[in-house]
């Protein structure tokens, strides 16, 4: 699912749901760069995270 996140795409990371809800800002290979509510900018290596689409933030 990781690869059809595009920039501008809302995702969650259900490791981490104290972060809030992130916008996608790039993904490129295996590392997908997503700036979170309550973390910031994180890169996250999407071999290890699958990260939940939001539809409706």
């Amino acid at each position: 699912m990781n690869s059809l996140l595009e920039p501008g795409m809302f995702v969650r990371n259900p490791s981490q749901p104290d972060w809030g809800i992130g916008q996608v800002q790039s993904n490129i290979g295996d590392k997908i760069t997503v700036n979170f509510e309550h973390a910031g900018k994180v890169v996250i290596d999407s071999t290890r995270v699958e990260l939940i689409p939001v539809y409706d933030p």
